[in-house]
């Protein structure tokens, strides 16, 4: 990968007994003062960070395999994002686009609409959170079709508001003494083919088949789905299972809406997961890698289906905030400055060729995903999920200095998203930390 420039040293280095000190005493103010169900996974406390590496208060640098679950794909402190955030806090910080608006909100939406698949007419509302993007699909979708009922799909993940978790497939820690959730919500089965084996029409016909019967294509509004799914397990549905339910969806006036809050934004080596396969979705949800770490995301859509709400229908006081909005037109120029796309098929190649090394291991069921977005699933001797050996790898690869994360109803994915300016020699350390992690413990 091409060479690029960094402010803190692209290296791994432990400084003792993991958590160090001055983090350990954190950890002592944090459990007195932040609520119990709030519990980081790393266990140092970061001061900085750059690149590829988080470095905590007792100067240990971590490799980072998180970015943030998927956020900072331009670098965690990226230069032209920080200088723009600076730059837009020296004038205002906040008036609320829908009290007194600014150029900088209509330029994030502008953008969106340039960026995201299709050539049609777009239109962009601007939010806070990836849930709350979702939310406000499904309200744009009930008030474009005069319909209720949404589809979503096993494995979903779609964040931790009521509506959203409704929509979610895994209860713990997501919704377990949560409810009652959100009505009319409905789910479908998901193409996942290392364990259903089926094509991707076939896992289509299935999941139509069972839409059609249980809910009826005449009370639905919209079918929500991950392109890759994220907290599922970075699920990459079969080949023809995305297209076929998007032809559905027209044939039925079924608003498509994609979710590429985690997928998106040059993460798997497109600008978006669904071009893949050449999807356009009606909507599309979009947040994480949206402003380079800054709270924002947008919807995305057709303008007849985005314009469908009532004046005032959308909106909230702090969505497409100032200083957020500049920090992801910052954003987007690197992502095309760095050609960040090209990068993302980079560290997929160095990601696969490095994870060869345990091909003749059995525990390693299937190494999925694209671009920086890819996943390895664990199993037992009975080919049955492993959870116990996923987190014994993730431990291993934190004492060791990498941090990397878990995902999967059944907890038995390790997943990997690495920042997309990491350096490749510290990828590849990071790899083979994880790759020795799994051949210790299985």
């Amino acid at each position: 990968m091409k060479e690029l420039t960094y402010r803190l040293p692209q290296k791994r280095t432990l400084t003792g007994t993991q958590p160090g000190p001055a983090s350990t005493a954190i950890t002592a103010r944090r459990e007195k003062a932040v609520a119990k169900a709030l519990q980081p996974g790393l266990p140092g406390y970061v001061v900085d960070a750059d690149g590829g590496v988080l470095v905590d208060i007792d100067g240990n640098s971590y490799i980072d395999f998180a970015s943030g679950i998927a956020v900072t794909s331009v670098g965690a402190s990226n230069p032209a994002v920080a200088t723009a955030v600076a730059e837009a806090a020296s004038h205002f910080t906040h008036t609320c686009f829908m009290v007194s608006p600014y150029e900088s909100y209509v330029e994030v939406a502008e953008k969106l609409n340039e960026l995201t698949p299709g050539d049609h007419e777009k239109k962009s509302v601007l939010l806070n959170s990836g849930a709350e993007a979702v939310e406000n699909a499904v309200k744009i979708a009930r008030a474009y079709t005069g319909r209720n009922a949404v589809i979503v799909f096993d494995y979903a993940y779609h964040g931790r508001t009521n509506l959203t978790m409704a929509m979610t497939a895994k209860n713990k820690p997501y919704k377990t003494g949560f409810g009652p959730f959100a009505a009319e919500v409905y789910r479908a089965p998901m193409s996942y083919p290392l364990r259903d084996g089926l094509s991707g029409n076939e896992a289509a016909q299935r999941a139509i088949t069972k839409i059609e019967q249980e809910v009826g294509v005449e009370n639905i509004a919209c079918l929500v789905i991950e392109p890759i799914q994220g907290e599922g397990g970075f699920i990459v549905p079969a080949e023809g299972f995305l297209p076929a339910l998007k032809t559905w969806c027209e044939d039925n006036n079924i608003v498509f809406v994609a979710d590429e809050i985690q997928a998106g934004f040059a993460r798997t080596g497109a600008w978006f997961a669904c071009e893949h396969e050449g999807v356009v979705p009606d909507l599309i949800t979009t947040a994480k890698g949206i402003a380079g770490g800054m709270p924002l995301s947008a919807v995305t859509g057709r303008a007849e289906i985005m314009d469908a709400p009532v004046v005032g229908g959308l909106g909230g006081t702090y969505g497409g905030n100032p200083v957020t909005c500049a920090a992801a037109l910052a954003s987007f120029e690197q992502m095309k400055e760095l050609d960040l796309v090209g990068r993302a098929k980079d560290i997929e190649a160095i990601i696969r060729e490095e994870l060869s090394a345990l091909d003749d291991l059995p525990v390693v069921a299937e190494v999925r995903g694209r671009g920086a977005m890819v996943a390895l699933e664990l199993v037992n001797d009975n080919g049955k999920p492993h959870p116990t050996l996923t987190a014994q790898v993730a431990a291993e690869c934190k004492k060791n200095g990498v941090l990397i994360l878990t995902c999967g109803l059944d907890g038995n994915v390790i997943r990997l998203l690495p920042a997309l300016v990491i350096p490749e020699a510290l990828l590849r350390e990071g790899l083979r930390v994880l790759v020795e992690a799994i051949r210790t413990h299985a």
